[in-house]
């Protein structure tokens, strides 16, 4: 979907698992995107990738974040899997696409800072009928801040 927003042209999809860090260096606009297993793990290839991209210096480019979460069966850790990321990320300051926490029930999330997710986050399990809206406004978001 999010690929869809900006045009097959802009935008290349690589799965974490097959990615290279010469694959990401060479893009200056970065969309990282995971999602959470059990209670708030990330997913198993972002958890063997995730210590490669924490010492890249990714200093010169716009990273925007999203992750995915089931806010009714893990109220308590929803959307952890992309707090974990933003977490891991070696420099914060280069990150845009918040997103706003209105409209989600949730107790605990490692995504959320200062009143905000810190990328989309996307709930198929119990929101599903929100999910193409939120992409639409969060790319439409994006375009306005990524370089």
């Amino acid at each position: 979907m999010l690929r869809n927003e900006f045009g097959k042209r802009n935008a290349d999809i690589y799965n974490i698992k097959d990615i290279s860090t010469g694959d990401i260096l060479k893009y200056d606009n970065l969309i990282f995107g995971t999602s959470a297993w059990g209670i708030g793990d990330m997913q198993d290839d972002w958890e063997d990738f995730i210590d490669t991209l924490a010492e890249m210096d990714l200093s010169g480019k716009t990273i925007a974040l999203f992750g995915l979460g089931d806010q009714k069966t893990y109220p308590d850790s929803f959307a952890d899997g992309l707090g974990t990321l933003f977490c891991r990320l070696p420099d914060k300051s280069n990150v845009v696409g918040e997103w706003p926490v209105d409209g989600y029930k949730y107790y605990c999330s490692t995504a959320e800072k200062d009143g905000r997710f810190v990328g989309l986050v996307i709930d198929e399990d119990s929101q599903p009928e929100l999910t193409e809206e939120r992409v639409k406004k969060w790319a439409s978001q994006l375009k306005k801040e990524l370089k």
